[in-house]
């Protein structure tokens, strides 16, 4: 890496204590420049490689929000990048509408319904209700510790983007399936982990959540490991929950996000309009 990719780096994990999954975007991201100082005409350049290399616009939108930051950066500026500005920037590209996948209703009455027994089964379920009760992300939930689950207020204290910490409630019903999980297996400091105690690998989290899918009889939906956050989200507005409160939920700096994540489906909107339109009346 370059001396001034190298220094970005350093202050962004030492002075800024940014995550080890933030570090490693930056990383990857600034691979994409062809030098360190590079020109508006390089950002292009830059942007019309990641497109040939296959990137769709949320991938190449992803790394231009790190290099961004890395310019702003090497160019002295202090405060917030805005109109000011006078260094390169490169805008982000115009993304195709979100609509997020989510499990059906019937796929989550598979899901509560399983009764788990083995170790290895009884702890890929307890994650699922985790997900599906809280909206929490993969993450958070890999690194919940037991310390983090309170019984008696039932609330999990979740660590997310940013090393930010939030408490969020969870349901009688997950109370019930932590209880006995704890009870029956005794967790020593992670509350899901493997046998030796190490943190869970997404990965192999995910392979194992597909399988379980087609087990139960339906193929998993894209982002299956998201798609639990969406679920939630989209439950969450429809059952009357407004999107400031969701925001909170969900640990989102902004509230265009968590707007972004609750988008309501087709049917959703047609069951509304049955009742409020004028030629119903």
């Amino acid at each position: 890496m370059l001396p001034l990719f190298e220094q970005f780096i350093k202050e962004k994990r030492f002075l800024q204590n940014v995550s080890d999954a933030t570090i490693s975007w930056y990383s990857c991201s600034l691979k994409w420049l062809p030098n360190e100082q590079p020109t508006d005409d390089d950002l292009k350049n830059m942007v019309v490689r990641m497109r040939e290399a296959g990137l769709k616009a949320t991938g190449c939108n992803a790394v231009i929000r790190a290099v961004n930051s890395y310019i702003h950066w090497v160019s002295g500026s202090t405060g917030k990048c805005g109109s000011g500005c006078r260094h390169p920037h490169q805008q982000r590209m115009k993304e195709p509408e979100f609509i997020p996948a989510i499990f059906t209703q019937e796929q989550i009455k598979r899901f509560i319904d399983f009764h788990a027994r083995k170790f290895f089964e009884r702890r890929l379920h307890l994650m699922i209700l985790i997900l599906l009760d809280t909206g929490a992300r993969i993450s958070e939930v890999t690194g919940l510790k037991v310390a983090d689950v309170d019984m008696d207020n039932m609330l999990l204290t979740l660590s997310g983007k940013g090393r930010k910490q939030r408490r969020v409630p969870f349901s009688l019903e997950l109370r019930k399936a932590l209880y006995k999980y704890i009870r029956d297996f005794e967790p020593k400091i992670l509350l899901l982990a493997t046998r030796s105690g190490e943190r869970l690998d997404r990965h192999i989290m995910l392979k194992d959540v597909k399988c379980f899918c087609r087990e139960l009889g339906f193929e998993p939906p894209a982002r299956t490991l998201h798609a639990f956050r969406h679920t939630f989200a989209t439950n969450f507005v429809r059952r009357g929950g407004n999107v400031f409160l969701l925001q909170k939920s969900l640990g989102h700096t902004s509230l265009d996000m968590s707007r972004r994540y609750a988008q309501l489906t087709t049917e959703d909107l047609s069951a509304v309009h049955g009742r409020i339109s004028l030629l119903s009346a």
